[in-house]
């Protein structure tokens, strides 16, 4: 397996609440809390019936089509976003991949997985973790590029992220949190007018399906073909399918509405807290989109550590290529979660 020499590619926030993590308050995991809700629950079980038949998608794969306003031949259901990454490694021809860091680190792993050499464009600090399209270079044939990033909570113009397409060039944009963007402002998906454009979602965040495994690609009919002639058969389940179905109906879209404005809302509650610590050398990265924040703090590893020892679990910035030891990237919780974990915070900085 090719390894990128500098960064864990495959370390994800759930190391951080696995064995001697498991009892943590997660900060460190992107999951909405209190999810799935009972009515999906619900659904899910029901569809336990018929697991006896093979999966069928295709009452799944009209919905999300619809969601989107696409023809069912722009979508594939993948189990995740995860598998998603790994079919464009495998099944598309490229011969310059690359990957805009710091990001979401399984695309790069699969590339690499695949045999790929990849190359990165690794956004500033001192830009805002913005990205400037002229810093990609043209012979570029596949690039790479999440909005809002994960780990950096920054949401790209989609205009900018659109500058990127070129003929020959396929543009693969990570959606896997648009969705708790209010209104999905400077969304891609459903946009057909934008040359070699992969736009990936992923349903597993925001209704709390991480052990389910569901995602979707919505990308050009030919694009979707060879990708779908690199899956195996039935990769999807039939409690997946009828997951997806169901989140993307009329009222688990308006239930999704409402849940990004709490979410915007519960993120506002973490910053302002936050910024109590700047004195500490503690600095935001914004104005975050995302359900997540990142932070830059003097000694990060240590006050990680003793948030461990006094309940809490927040994600390690250093296995993000372009980050180093000094970021911490924490989820946004309710006002009572966050008042809690801002309280241990003051103590694993010393104050109090």
């Amino acid at each position: 397996m090719r390894t990128d020499p500098g960064h864990d590619l495959r370390h994800h926030g759930d190391a951080e609440v696995r064995d001697d993590g498991a009892e943590l308050v997660d900060l460190a995991v992107n999951v909405r809390a209190d999810t799935p809700p009972p009515w999906l629950r619900e659904h899910i079980a029901a569809s336990l019936s018929g697991l006896a038949a093979y999966p069928d998608g295709r009452a799944a794969r009209a919905a999300v089509a619809a969601r989107h306003g696409l023809p069912v031949e722009r979508v594939l259901l993948t189990a995740g976003a995860a598998e998603a990454f790994v079919l464009l490694a495998r099944a598309l021809e490229v011969r310059r991949p690359l990957v805009v860091h710091p990001q979401f680190t399984e695309p790069e792993a699969a590339l690499r997985d695949a045999g790929h050499s990849v190359d990165r464009v690794l956004l500033r600090e001192a830009d805002g973790f913005r990205l400037d399209p002229a810093a990609v270079p043209e012979d570029a044939d596949l690039v790479v590029i999440g909005n809002p990033t994960n780990p950096t909570s920054v949401l790209h113009p989609a205009a900018s992220i659109a500058r990127l397409a070129r003929p020959g060039r396929t543009l693969v944009v990570d959606e896997a949190f648009m969705d708790a963007v209010p209104g999905e402002r400077e969304a891609l998906a459903g946009r057909t007018d934008v040359p070699g454009l992969v736009v990936l979602r992923s349903l597993t965040k925001t209704w709390g399906l991480a052990g389910l495994r569901i995602g979707y690609v919505l990308a050009a009919p030919e694009t979707i073909a060879e990708l779908e002639r690199a899956q195996p058969l039935w990769p999807v389940s039939t409690p997946a399918l009828a997951a997806a179905e169901a989140c993307v109906a009329t009222g688990a879209l308006a239930e999704t509405a409402r849940a990004a404005h709490r979410i915007a809302a519960a993120r506002s509650h973490l910053i302002a807290g936050l910024r109590e610590f700047t004195g500490h050398g503690l600095r935001v990265v914004g104005p975050a989109a995302g359900p997540f924040v990142l932070v830059r703090l003097p000694h990060a590893a240590t006050v990680r550590r003793r948030l461990r020892a006094l309940g809490y679990a927040v994600r390690r910035g250093d296995t993000f290529p372009g980050l180093d030891e000094e970021w911490l990237r924490l989820a946004v919780r309710d006002r009572e979660t966050t008042d809690g974990f801002l309280s241990a915070l003051g103590r694993a900085l010393g104050r109090g």
